[in-house]
């Protein structure tokens, strides 16, 4: 019995030693990523009233993250954007505004190694700031603003390692995305954006 647990224990030690290999990330690393991520808002962001439903439209943008290892399993992210454009709908009435924002977020993530595939969770603040609002069709004239928002997040997703430092990444992410409209500086209501987030990027361990 001792004979057949000798090489038992050679090989159990053998897959923990080539999964601690497969590791690849360790406290102090850095990971750079870019792709594009595709914010998706919430149906029903602001009611005017019976039939006046204000609808905030999808749009996907360039993004850029940088996560840093505290230890090989919790890590301190933060991401930007180029700027995303929205087109905001009045029920009846069609396109009425636009608007950009950018959405700078810092997240706290754990992540999981299962060898190359390396799921993670992360929550944190975001903060979407909105400019160029730009009022159309109906409101043709008007100045239309949207004050900006702080909010939480969170997220899940994985990286799957492809070799040299690279990885292939995808998630998602929810954010509570709360906005004050104000239409020639009489306030109209909140638009509750509360976007779904998706992102396909491409990672650089350092």
């Amino acid at each position: 019995m001792k004979k057949k647990a000798i090489p038992l224990c050679a090989v159990l030690l053998g897959v923990a030693s080539q999964a601690q290999g497969n590791d690849h990330i360790e406290a102090g690393d850095f990971m750079v990523r870019a792709g594009f991520h595709s914010v998706d808002p919430k149906s029903d962001n602001l009611s005017l009233g019976p039939g006046s439903e204000l609808q905030v439209r999808a749009d996907i943008a360039l993004t850029f993250n940088v996560s840093y290892f505290v230890t090989n399993a919790i890590a301190i992210e933060l991401q930007a954007a180029t700027p995303f454009e929205h087109d905001v709908v009045l029920e009846g009435a069609g396109k009425v505004a636009s608007t950009d924002h950018l959405p700078p977020t810092l997240n706290v993530q754990y992540h999981f190694h299962m060898g190359d595939f390396k799921p993670y969770v992360g929550a944190g603040i975001n903060w979407t700031i909105f400019f160029q609002e730009n009022a159309s069709g109906a409101l043709e004239g008007s100045k239309v603003h949207l004050g900006d928002s702080i909010g939480l997040g969170v997220q899940a997703g994985a990286d799957y390692f492809i070799g040299n430092g690279w990885y292939l990444n995808g998630e998602a992410r929810w954010l509570d995305i709360d906005s004050k409209l104000k239409l020639d500086g009489n306030k109209l209501g909140t638009v509750e954006i509360d976007p779904l987030v998706f992102a396909l990027t491409v990672g650089k361990q350092f």
